[in-house]
């Protein structure tokens, strides 16, 4: 069973954190219907869709990726980077707990699940504003001994390294090469995103498709071109939040 574990979203997400993009007013109606589409969608592919409830004393909840990075063995539940957003961390750790061994990160190690991108057997760890040294080293910890290789992936100009990199398959990452050099990603083979969509870059892989934001058409144009199954989903109140398709979402294999 494919799981996919999602959060409600805050009328506080009006006061969301932002690092790179200047503050536009959401719409948080508009924005709850397009949560909704994209949790139906999920369910459309035969996804179970775990639905938590917002809460309001946490404006970014919603982007419930960067609170776990879940891998086949363990769920590593993080510690992220901005203080305002630790206390996510509960509701999302009482979730998993049926599914996967927990394993917590603490202080002074802080990590985005936003940060890791899992290629493979590959964690590419982004060294960010929210993800330190420590919490690289620390997922490294739990992970190398599963049998997954951990790599720090320099990159700028955006909050999280999947901003700027997610994956297409096992083996190839669409990037934003202005936000990071391809050569940065241990040999993966790297697709560039359409001129004039810089966002482009953060596309969700589930069921046998990619998702992306329908305002990036050029960017999906050309991954369909390549053969990929893509699905255009209107997630632009997200954007005005740093935020995309990968962030609104966990996905794992339950058993």
């Amino acid at each position: 069973m494919d799981v996919a574990l999602t959060r409600e979203v805050p009328r506080s997400i009006v006061r969301c954190e932002l690092t790179h993009r200047a503050r536009e007013p959401i719409d948080h109606a508009r924005a709850v219907a397009q949560h909704r589409a994209y949790c139906e969608a999920l369910e459309d592919l035969g996804l179970t869709v775990l639905r938590l409830p917002a809460d309001e004393r946490f404006p970014d909840c919603c982007f419930v990726e960067d609170t776990a990075v879940v891998l086949d063995q363990v769920a590593v539940v993080t510690m992220p980077g901005a203080p305002s957003r630790r206390g996510e961390i509960a509701a999302v750790e009482e979730a998993l707990r049926p599914y996967r061994r927990l394993e917590r990160l603490t202080l002074p190690a802080t990590l985005d699940g936003g940060d890791v991108l899992r290629v493979g057997r590959l964690l590419l760890v982004g060294r960010s504003s929210r993800t330190n040294p420590a919490g690289i080293e620390a997922l490294a910890a739990v992970a190398a001994p599963l049998g997954y290789s951990v790599a720090a992936v320099p990159f700028s100009g955006c909050l999280h390294l999947k901003s700027a990199a997610t994956a297409l398959d096992e083996e190839t990452v669409l990037l934003n090469p202005d936000w990071i050099e391809a050569g940065r990603l241990d040999g993966c083979r790297t697709v560039s995103v359409a001129p004039g969509e810089p966002e482009a870059a953060n596309v969700l892989r589930v069921g046998g498709e990619v998702w992306g934001h329908a305002g990036h058409p050029r960017t999906l144009d050309l991954l369909e071109a390549r053969g990929y199954r893509a699905r255009r989903l209107d997630v632009s109140e997200f954007v005005k939040a740093e935020a995309g398709l990968t962030c609104k979402s966990i996905l794992f294999r339950a058993g």
